[in-house]
């Protein structure tokens, strides 16, 4: 039996992120450099980081910040979003997608994303997000806008 787990990291990136990271690069990836770097100079950025661990290993791992490039509204960003080749085809990524998009509803209207492949491209509009011309993002959700609890 699988167990997966789960988790929203605040103060240290798991201790098995070197092996994340080194997957990573592996395959010509640096942004979960990136992530290790912008971790430990500026914490503040991330809204959410989901971790995902599979039989106790870390299987996966994504972010969401503010978006980055000017938007006529507040938006925030799927960013940092990487899953272990070992690991794929799991739902490891649709676990840490939704629970990225359950932190941001409520606080934003709309989440973006930059598909930076044709893998990713169809991972993201499974997930319901839309593409986009003209944007520095490639994708977008719009997500439902919750009423205060009480209701109206």
């Amino acid at each position: 039996m699988t167990l997966i787990s789960l988790e929203q990291t605040a103060d240290t990136l798991p201790a098995d992120f070197p092996a994340l990271e080194a997957d990573a690069k592996a395959v010509g990836h640096a942004h979960m450099t990136r992530l290790a770097a912008e971790f430990a100079t500026d914490r503040a950025m991330f809204h959410a980081i989901f971790t995902c661990h599979l039989d106790g290993r870390l299987a996966g791992i994504g972010a969401i910040t503010n978006e980055p490039a000017p938007a006529p509204v507040p938006m925030w960003r799927m960013r940092r979003f990487y899953v272990h080749r070992g690991y794929r085809r799991r739902n490891v990524a649709r676990a840490i997608a939704n629970a990225l998009l359950q932190d941001a509803a409520g606080k934003v209207a709309i989440v973006t994303v930059h598909a930076g492949n044709a893998g990713a491209v169809r991972f993201w509009e499974a997930m319901g997000f839309t593409a986009v011309d003209g944007q520095p993002w490639s994708h977008q959700a719009h997500l439902p806008i919750l009423e205060p609890a009480g209701g109206p």
